[in-house]
């Protein structure tokens, strides 16, 4: 099932259409779709029902998913996650970073992320949590929408506007919240604001009650790789000292990254 905003997938002259169809349910169980009544995943799915049958056995097999049990479908198995962690873990941008997301974390006493760019969205691949409840609930690999997010628009804000038009182009910018841009200059004008400030504030702009700030991280040609932030009680990111704190704390976490990354970019 595509998501409402995402572009048509156009199938690749090598692609394997079974491959894809299996791809789409695991994607579509991890959304939260336990594909329990078969008959309306298949038709979400734009998959014959015998076909999705042979699919989800096959993926069983392979441990990709499992039965919830008593007829209430499937989710994603340990298999699956097996490989997500091997993914993630692999990634030198994340063995990198997560020093840095770490010292943040401590350093603010808030939840602290890191994600990148995938389409019109960010997938976060890593975080570090304070020994509090003020603890996020964002784990790796979930999915936010990038200009909605603080994430997202950090990294949103280094790209060239012509790209940005590009990947935005056709694509459905629903709000999150009343303070989300709806319109592609809405989102160009954003990151424009967010490109002069130097990092991405948010102040319930994705979530009532909650705060954020985000700043781009670079790599060794000095593109942007991803971005990372932290996120807590709205009141803690008022415009004044506290405010302040954070800001500095956030742009500096990115600049080390990016320093670590071997980036040639000088903060400030």
């Amino acid at each position: 099932m595509q998501k409402a905003g995402q572009k048509p997938v156009t199938p690749h002259a090598y692609a394997v259409p079974p491959v894809e169809r299996a791809i789409r349910l695991l994607r579509y169980i991890g959304d939260g779709q336990s594909c329990r009544n078969l008959s309306t995943a298949a038709r979400d799915l734009q998959i014959n029902r015998t076909t999705l049958i042979r699919l989800i056995h096959t993926l069983l097999d392979q441990r990709m998913i499992e039965e919830l049990g008593e007829g209430a479908g499937y989710r994603l198995g340990v298999g699956l996650v097996s490989l997500g962690a091997q993914a993630i873990e692999g990634r030198d941008l994340v063995r990198t970073c997560q020093p840095v997301l770490q010292a943040l974390c401590e350093r603010t006493g808030m939840s602290a992320h890191l994600g990148i760019l995938d389409g019109t969205d960010i997938v976060y691949l890593s975080r570090a949590t304070p020994n509090s409840h003020l603890v996020s609930n964002i784990r790796a690999g979930a999915r936010l929408r990038a200009h909605a997010s603080s994430i997202g628009r950090a990294i949103l804000a280094e790209m060239d506007p012509d790209d940005m038009r590009a990947l935005l182009q056709g694509a459905t910018l629903e709000a999150v919240t009343d303070k989300t841009p709806t319109t592609l200059d809405g989102v160009l004008a954003q990151a424009r604001a967010d490109r002069d400030a130097g990092h991405a504030w948010s102040v319930g702009n994705f979530e009532a009650g909650i705060g954020s700030c985000a700043a781009a991280i670079f790599d060794h040609a000095g593109a942007v790789a991803a971005a990372l932030n932290v996120s807590g009680p709205d009141n803690r990111f008022a415009d004044d000292a506290p405010g302040a704190e954070i800001r500095m704390a956030v742009t500096a976490a990115a600049a080390e990254a990016s320093a670590l990354l071997g980036s040639p970019r000088r903060e400030g």
